[in-house]
Protein backbone atom coordinates (compact mmCIF):
# COMPACT_ATOMS: atom_id res chain seq x y z
CA UNK A 1 0.00 0.00 0.00
CA UNK A 2 1.44 3.61 -0.70
CA UNK A 3 1.46 5.29 2.53
CA UNK A 4 -0.20 9.24 1.94
CA UNK A 5 1.87 10.90 4.84
CA UNK A 6 4.22 13.04 2.88
CA UNK A 7 6.98 14.32 4.97
CA UNK A 8 6.44 17.76 6.11
CA UNK A 9 8.01 20.64 4.16
CA UNK A 10 8.47 24.34 3.36
CA UNK A 11 6.71 26.22 0.96
CA UNK A 12 7.32 25.19 -2.60
CA UNK A 13 7.05 27.57 -5.81
CA UNK A 14 4.06 26.07 -7.74
CA UNK A 15 6.46 26.93 -11.15
CA UNK A 16 9.21 25.56 -9.30
CA UNK A 17 6.96 22.39 -9.10
CA UNK A 18 5.57 22.83 -12.40
CA UNK A 19 8.91 22.91 -13.98
CA UNK A 20 10.43 19.92 -12.40
CA UNK A 21 7.43 17.68 -12.94
CA UNK A 22 7.63 19.06 -17.32
CA UNK A 23 11.53 18.04 -17.27
CA UNK A 24 10.51 14.61 -15.90
CA UNK A 25 7.85 14.27 -18.02
CA UNK A 26 9.75 14.02 -21.45
CA UNK A 27 9.74 11.21 -23.26
CA UNK A 28 12.74 9.12 -23.44
CA UNK A 29 14.26 6.01 -26.35
CA UNK A 30 11.23 3.07 -25.40
CA UNK A 31 14.81 0.75 -24.98
CA UNK A 32 14.70 2.63 -21.08
CA UNK A 33 10.79 0.80 -20.13
CA UNK A 34 12.01 -2.46 -21.35
CA UNK A 35 14.55 -2.39 -17.84
CA UNK A 36 11.38 -0.64 -16.29
CA UNK A 37 9.32 -3.18 -17.14
CA UNK A 38 12.25 -5.59 -15.79
CA UNK A 39 12.39 -3.73 -12.27
CA UNK A 40 8.67 -3.90 -12.06
CA UNK A 41 8.26 -7.59 -12.16
CA UNK A 42 11.44 -7.74 -9.47
CA UNK A 43 9.10 -5.53 -6.99
CA UNK A 44 6.15 -6.07 -7.80
CA UNK A 45 3.70 -4.17 -6.03
CA UNK A 46 6.05 -2.28 -3.50
CA UNK A 47 7.34 -0.67 -6.57
CA UNK A 48 6.21 2.95 -6.09
CA UNK A 49 8.32 5.25 -8.74
CA UNK A 50 11.50 4.41 -11.33
CA UNK A 51 13.43 7.86 -11.79
CA UNK A 52 16.48 7.77 -14.87
CA UNK A 53 19.18 9.81 -14.24
CA UNK A 54 22.79 9.71 -14.89
CA UNK A 55 25.39 9.42 -18.20
CA UNK A 56 22.47 7.52 -20.70
CA UNK A 57 20.04 10.07 -19.30
CA UNK A 58 22.19 13.04 -20.78
CA UNK A 59 23.38 10.94 -23.91
CA UNK A 60 19.41 9.66 -24.91
CA UNK A 61 20.48 6.28 -25.17
CA UNK A 62 21.77 3.16 -23.47
CA UNK A 63 24.31 1.51 -26.31
CA UNK A 64 26.53 -0.36 -24.71
CA UNK A 65 26.46 1.15 -21.32
CA UNK A 66 25.48 0.48 -17.83
CA UNK A 67 21.39 2.96 -17.29
CA UNK A 68 21.41 4.00 -13.89
CA UNK A 69 18.05 4.09 -12.06
CA UNK A 70 16.48 4.69 -8.20
CA UNK A 71 13.42 2.46 -7.61
CA UNK A 72 11.51 4.06 -5.23
CA UNK A 73 9.12 1.33 -3.11
CA UNK A 74 6.52 1.96 -0.32
CA UNK A 75 8.86 0.20 2.29
CA UNK A 76 12.05 -2.11 2.43
CA UNK A 77 10.25 -5.03 4.62
CA UNK A 78 7.88 -5.45 1.35
CA UNK A 79 10.45 -4.94 -1.13
CA UNK A 80 12.74 -8.02 -0.31
CA UNK A 81 11.93 -11.33 0.66
CA UNK A 82 15.11 -11.27 2.51
CA UNK A 83 15.51 -9.69 5.69
CA UNK A 84 19.03 -8.65 5.85
CA UNK A 85 18.62 -6.59 2.48
CA UNK A 86 15.82 -4.73 4.54
CA UNK A 87 18.19 -4.06 7.25
CA UNK A 88 20.40 -2.93 4.60
CA UNK A 89 18.67 -0.82 3.02
CA UNK A 90 17.22 1.09 6.40
CA UNK A 91 20.57 0.84 7.98
CA UNK A 92 22.53 2.65 5.11
CA UNK A 93 19.71 3.18 1.55
CA UNK A 94 20.26 3.19 -0.86
CA UNK A 95 21.06 -0.92 -1.93
CA UNK A 96 22.51 -1.00 -5.05
CA UNK A 97 21.91 -4.14 -7.74
CA UNK A 98 22.60 -5.23 -11.12
CA UNK A 99 20.23 -5.60 -13.28
CA UNK A 100 20.38 -7.11 -17.27
CA UNK A 101 17.26 -7.58 -19.72
CA UNK A 102 16.84 -8.61 -23.44
CA UNK A 103 14.64 -7.81 -26.41
CA UNK A 104 14.84 -8.50 -29.61
CA UNK A 105 18.43 -9.93 -29.00
CA UNK A 106 19.56 -7.09 -27.12
CA UNK A 107 21.14 -6.97 -23.98
CA UNK A 108 20.24 -3.65 -21.98
CA UNK A 109 21.78 -3.56 -18.76
CA UNK A 110 21.47 -1.14 -15.48
CA UNK A 111 22.73 -0.72 -11.68
CA UNK A 112 19.65 0.25 -9.71
CA UNK A 113 19.28 1.76 -6.32
CA UNK A 114 16.47 1.13 -3.95
CA UNK A 115 15.05 3.59 -1.59
CA UNK A 116 11.84 4.18 0.28
CA UNK A 117 9.49 6.64 -0.37
CA UNK A 118 9.86 8.52 3.27
CA UNK A 119 13.87 8.55 2.66
CA UNK A 120 13.38 9.67 -0.71
CA UNK A 121 11.27 12.59 0.48
CA UNK A 122 13.84 13.23 3.94
CA UNK A 123 16.99 13.01 1.46
CA UNK A 124 15.75 15.08 -1.16
CA UNK A 125 15.09 17.34 1.49
CA UNK A 126 16.64 17.09 5.18
CA UNK A 127 19.10 15.03 5.02
CA UNK A 128 22.60 16.73 5.62
CA UNK A 129 25.37 15.45 3.01
CA UNK A 130 24.11 15.75 -0.62
CA UNK A 131 24.17 12.03 -1.95
CA UNK A 132 20.15 12.35 -2.34
CA UNK A 133 19.47 16.18 -3.25
CA UNK A 134 22.61 16.69 -4.86
CA UNK A 135 21.90 13.71 -7.95
CA UNK A 136 18.02 15.02 -8.01
CA UNK A 137 18.57 18.92 -8.30
CA UNK A 138 19.29 17.39 -11.68
CA UNK A 139 17.38 16.96 -14.46
CA UNK A 140 15.98 13.17 -14.01
CA UNK A 141 13.16 11.19 -15.50
CA UNK A 142 9.73 10.17 -14.02
CA UNK A 143 9.56 6.85 -15.77
CA UNK A 144 7.19 5.10 -13.82
CA UNK A 145 4.80 5.76 -11.21
CA UNK A 146 2.27 3.78 -9.30
CA UNK A 147 -0.88 6.50 -9.56
CA UNK A 148 -0.65 10.79 -9.53
CA UNK A 149 -0.39 10.80 -5.52
CA UNK A 150 2.87 8.77 -6.06
CA UNK A 151 4.02 11.14 -9.09
CA UNK A 152 2.91 14.15 -7.12
CA UNK A 153 4.90 12.80 -4.13
CA UNK A 154 7.75 12.65 -6.25
CA UNK A 155 7.95 15.98 -8.55
CA UNK A 156 7.30 17.41 -4.92
CA UNK A 157 10.56 16.01 -3.54
CA UNK A 158 12.31 16.91 -7.31
CA UNK A 159 11.46 20.40 -6.42
CA UNK A 160 13.18 20.37 -2.49
CA UNK A 161 16.23 18.94 -4.03
CA UNK A 162 16.46 22.30 -6.24
CA UNK A 163 15.76 24.33 -2.89
CA UNK A 164 17.78 22.01 -0.64
CA UNK A 165 21.02 22.19 -3.23
CA UNK A 166 20.82 26.61 -3.56
CA UNK A 167 20.52 26.85 0.14
CA UNK A 168 23.46 25.02 0.67
CA UNK A 169 25.48 25.81 -2.23
CA UNK A 170 25.36 29.74 -2.26
CA UNK A 171 26.82 30.98 0.47
CA UNK A 172 29.99 29.36 -0.81
CA UNK A 173 29.68 32.08 -4.21
CA UNK A 174 32.92 33.80 -4.27
CA UNK A 175 31.33 36.86 -6.27
CA UNK A 176 28.28 38.81 -5.23
CA UNK A 177 26.69 38.69 -8.76
CA UNK A 178 26.63 35.40 -10.72
CA UNK A 179 24.95 33.79 -13.71
CA UNK A 180 23.16 31.00 -13.44
CA UNK A 181 25.88 29.03 -14.96
CA UNK A 182 28.25 30.05 -11.92
CA UNK A 183 25.85 28.58 -9.49
CA UNK A 184 25.29 25.25 -10.17
CA UNK A 185 28.64 24.68 -11.61
CA UNK A 186 29.75 25.75 -7.60
CA UNK A 187 27.11 23.45 -6.55
CA UNK A 188 28.20 19.99 -8.28
CA UNK A 189 31.23 21.06 -7.79
CA UNK A 190 30.72 21.10 -4.19
CA UNK A 191 28.88 18.15 -4.15
CA UNK A 192 31.52 15.96 -6.12
CA UNK A 193 33.65 16.31 -3.53
CA UNK A 194 31.84 15.41 -0.63
CA UNK A 195 31.85 11.90 -2.06
CA UNK A 196 34.61 9.58 -3.47
CA UNK A 197 34.20 10.55 -6.95
CA UNK A 198 36.40 10.03 -9.56
CA UNK A 199 35.82 12.62 -11.87
CA UNK A 200 37.83 15.27 -13.36
CA UNK A 201 38.10 18.67 -11.51
CA UNK A 202 35.88 20.31 -14.94
CA UNK A 203 33.05 17.21 -14.85
CA UNK A 204 30.71 20.18 -13.25
CA UNK A 205 31.05 22.32 -15.86
CA UNK A 206 30.87 20.24 -18.39
CA UNK A 207 27.57 19.01 -17.12
CA UNK A 208 25.82 22.41 -16.46
CA UNK A 209 26.70 22.88 -20.08
CA UNK A 210 25.09 20.23 -20.96
CA UNK A 211 21.46 20.91 -19.63
CA UNK A 212 22.32 24.79 -18.87
CA UNK A 213 18.49 26.04 -19.97
CA UNK A 214 17.02 23.27 -17.60
CA UNK A 215 19.33 24.92 -14.73
CA UNK A 216 18.34 28.74 -15.58
CA UNK A 217 14.65 27.66 -15.70
CA UNK A 218 15.02 26.02 -12.46
CA UNK A 219 17.02 28.79 -11.08
CA UNK A 220 14.70 31.73 -11.39
CA UNK A 221 11.72 29.57 -10.46
CA UNK A 222 13.00 28.70 -7.00
CA UNK A 223 14.25 32.59 -6.42
CA UNK A 224 11.34 33.25 -4.96
CA UNK A 225 12.11 30.55 -2.20
CA UNK A 226 15.18 32.07 -1.72
CA UNK A 227 14.48 35.71 -1.13
CA UNK A 228 16.79 35.82 1.80
CA UNK A 229 19.80 34.34 -0.17
CA UNK A 230 19.36 35.18 -3.46
CA UNK A 231 18.12 38.47 -5.91
CA UNK A 232 17.19 38.51 -9.10
CA UNK A 233 19.39 41.24 -11.06
CA UNK A 234 17.42 43.25 -13.87
CA UNK A 235 20.22 41.21 -16.65
CA UNK A 236 18.95 38.13 -15.19
CA UNK A 237 21.61 37.33 -13.52
CA UNK A 238 21.65 36.71 -9.34
CA UNK A 239 22.98 38.48 -6.54
CA UNK A 240 24.24 36.00 -3.69
CA UNK A 241 23.02 38.14 -0.18
CA UNK A 242 24.75 35.73 2.26
CA UNK A 243 27.00 37.81 4.20
CA UNK A 244 30.52 36.18 6.09
CA UNK A 245 29.66 34.68 9.03
CA UNK A 246 27.16 32.81 7.03
CA UNK A 247 30.00 31.91 4.35
CA UNK A 248 32.05 30.93 7.22
CA UNK A 249 29.18 28.37 8.58
CA UNK A 250 28.33 27.15 5.16
CA UNK A 251 32.52 26.32 4.75
CA UNK A 252 32.47 24.75 8.15
CA UNK A 253 29.32 22.37 6.91
CA UNK A 254 31.36 21.11 3.66
CA UNK A 255 34.16 20.36 4.92
CA UNK A 256 32.02 18.19 7.73
CA UNK A 257 30.27 16.84 4.33
CA UNK A 258 33.61 15.99 2.85
CA UNK A 259 34.69 14.06 5.81
CA UNK A 260 31.10 12.44 5.97
CA UNK A 261 31.13 11.32 1.94
CA UNK A 262 34.39 9.65 2.70
CA UNK A 263 33.30 7.68 5.02
CA UNK A 264 29.84 6.54 3.65
CA UNK A 265 31.26 6.18 0.53
CA UNK A 266 33.30 3.49 1.69
CA UNK A 267 30.28 1.92 3.67
CA UNK A 268 28.60 1.66 0.39
CA UNK A 269 31.19 0.34 -1.01
CA UNK A 270 31.44 -2.19 1.42
CA UNK A 271 27.07 -3.05 1.29
CA UNK A 272 27.87 -2.89 -2.40
CA UNK A 273 29.50 -6.26 -2.45
CA UNK A 274 26.76 -8.19 -0.82
CA UNK A 275 23.80 -6.68 -3.53
CA UNK A 276 25.81 -6.01 -6.23
CA UNK A 277 26.71 -8.72 -8.70
CA UNK A 278 30.33 -8.27 -10.29
CA UNK A 279 30.54 -5.11 -8.44
CA UNK A 280 34.36 -5.30 -8.07
CA UNK A 281 34.99 -5.19 -12.11
CA UNK A 282 32.07 -2.57 -12.69
CA UNK A 283 33.61 -0.17 -9.86
CA UNK A 284 37.14 -0.84 -12.05
CA UNK A 285 35.26 -0.21 -15.25
CA UNK A 286 33.64 3.29 -13.88
CA UNK A 287 36.85 4.14 -12.86
CA UNK A 288 38.75 3.62 -15.92
CA UNK A 289 35.79 5.34 -17.94
CA UNK A 290 36.08 8.43 -15.73
CA UNK A 291 39.29 9.34 -14.93
CA UNK A 292 41.47 7.21 -17.18
CA UNK A 293 43.21 5.16 -14.12
CA UNK A 294 43.23 1.55 -14.61
CA UNK A 295 42.98 -0.61 -11.67
CA UNK A 296 44.03 -4.12 -11.90
CA UNK A 297 41.24 -6.28 -9.89
CA UNK A 298 43.52 -9.56 -8.09
CA UNK A 299 42.23 -12.61 -7.25
CA UNK A 300 43.08 -11.92 -3.83
CA UNK A 301 40.81 -8.07 -3.86
CA UNK A 302 38.19 -9.75 -5.39
CA UNK A 303 37.81 -12.20 -2.55
CA UNK A 304 38.06 -9.36 -0.30
CA UNK A 305 36.00 -6.26 -1.58
CA UNK A 306 36.75 -3.75 1.00
CA UNK A 307 39.81 -4.11 1.64
CA UNK A 308 40.26 -3.06 -2.76
CA UNK A 309 38.25 -0.48 -2.45
CA UNK A 310 40.43 0.68 0.01
CA UNK A 311 43.23 0.37 -1.79
CA UNK A 312 41.72 1.64 -4.83
CA UNK A 313 40.36 5.04 -2.98
CA UNK A 314 43.97 5.77 -1.11
CA UNK A 315 45.79 5.54 -4.51
CA UNK A 316 43.36 7.91 -6.68
CA UNK A 317 43.48 9.86 -3.31
CA UNK A 318 47.28 10.23 -3.28
CA UNK A 319 47.09 11.02 -7.49
CA UNK A 320 44.81 13.85 -6.62
CA UNK A 321 41.97 11.78 -8.89
CA UNK A 322 39.83 12.09 -5.83
CA UNK A 323 39.21 14.85 -3.64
Amino acid sequence: MTSNTSVPDRQLPDDLISEMASLSSKVVSADFLILVEALKTRFGSSLEAVLLYGSCLRSHEIGDGVVDFYAVVNSYSEAYPEHYLAVLNAWLPPNVFFLEASAQERKFRAKYAVVSMADFEQGTQHWFHPYLWARFAQPSRLLYARDETVRMRVNRALAHAVITFLEASLPLLESPAVSAEAIWTNGLTQTYAAELRPERSTRARQLVELNLDDYARLTRCAASALAETLEVLPDGNYRCLTGAAERRGSLWRWRLRRWQGKILSVLRLSKAAFTFHDSINYAAWKIERHTGVRVEVTPLLRRHPLLWGLKVSWRLLRRGVMR
